[in-house]
């Protein structure tokens, strides 16, 4: 028995047999898996180090690495979500590099599930200003964090953060903006945790961004990465594919990318997957540019 053709192998052979290729090629150019875009966090180094600025960013992904689209950290323009003149500036340098802006990851704005009802608040208001930023830039979401402040119930701290993230969700539908929610280190790296908030949340626009590495409850206790992508991916708006470090074959030494983006394109997801090279063996350039030959390996294979 033959074995079975691929989606692409299947669609190009079908041309040939019907004999359009030749006439019609862009008929049978398969779309992508997915789409690969860039965190700005996989250069935090040099930006720390005041190599490149956040206006830097947009041109370094397309003119050293081919990518089209990116994906922000609050942290790099930390006092120009108010600065309209700025924002405009970095939307120029996108649009005159044809690049896309996806989000901004934003920290340090407070806990929106914090048990004192006036901080949490607070911090609902704080992400406002990056609701208003990400709707001059372009972009379709903010990724916030679900803190809570380690106190409570797993339920209580469930309930929190549902509630914060309501608020700030319902304020950000107006300016067409999604809320994003990391798993980023706590009760947010238990897949079935997180995963409870966006049904407790239930709003078109609040979701997840799934990333590859950060599984980690508490120090000592890891949760299970393939089980916990898979629970959130039903509600993921973007996708980050951390990664440290490669072998000799150009595979990630920490996680399978091959079985994770199944768990991903199964899911019926087929947007952007941001690379977010977070090792230090490799220097920035040289991971992001292994991290993406990963990628599109794997998306080759995966058909």
């Amino acid at each position: 028995m033959n074995a079975p053709l691929s989606r692409r192998s299947f669609l190009v052979q079908s041309g040939v047999a019907l004999g359009t290729v030749a006439m019609a090629p862009h008929l049978f150019a398969a779309e992508p898996q997915f789409k690969i875009s860039l965190a700005e966090w996989s250069l935090h180094r040099a930006l720390g180090e005041k190599k490149l600025t956040n206006l830097d960013f947009p041109k370094v992904a397309k003119q050293e690495f081919g990518l089209d689209a990116v994906e922000y950290v609050n942290q790099f323009f930390k006092d120009k979500a108010g600065d309209e003149a700025y924002l405009d500036e970095l939307r120029r340098i996108c649009d005159g590099e044809g690049v896309r802006s996806l989000l901004i990851m934003c920290d340090g704005e407070g806990s929106l599930g914090d048990p004192d009802d006036a901080a949490r608040n607070q911090a609902v208001e704080n992400h406002h200003q990056w609701v208003r930023a990400g709707k001059r830039l372009g972009c379709h979401s903010i990724r916030v964090n679900a803190a809570t402040g380690g106190k409570g119930s797993f339920e209580e701290q469930q309930k929190r953060a549902a509630d914060g993230l309501r608020s700030l969700a319902g304020y950000a539908a107006p300016h067409g903006l999604n809320v994003i929610v990391e798993n980023h280190g706590g009760l947010s790296s238990n897949g079935t945790w997180l995963a409870g908030v966006m049904k407790m949340v239930n709003l078109p626009n609040c979701g997840t961004l799934p990333d590859f590495g950060n599984f980690r409850i508490a120090p000592g206790e890891e949760y299970d990465r393939y089980q916990g992508i898979k629970e959130l991916m039903p509600f993921a708006k973007g996708v980050s594919a951390k990664s440290y470090d490669f072998d000799e074959a150009g595979n990630e030494t920490k996680m399978d990318y091959a079985r994770i983006l199944q768990i991903v394109t199964e899911a019926g997801y087929h947007g952007y997957v941001g690379i977010e090279y977070e090792g230090s063996r490799l220097g920035e350039y040289e991971g992001i540019r292994a991290t993406r030959r990963l990628l599109e390996r794997v998306r080759e294979e995966l058909g």
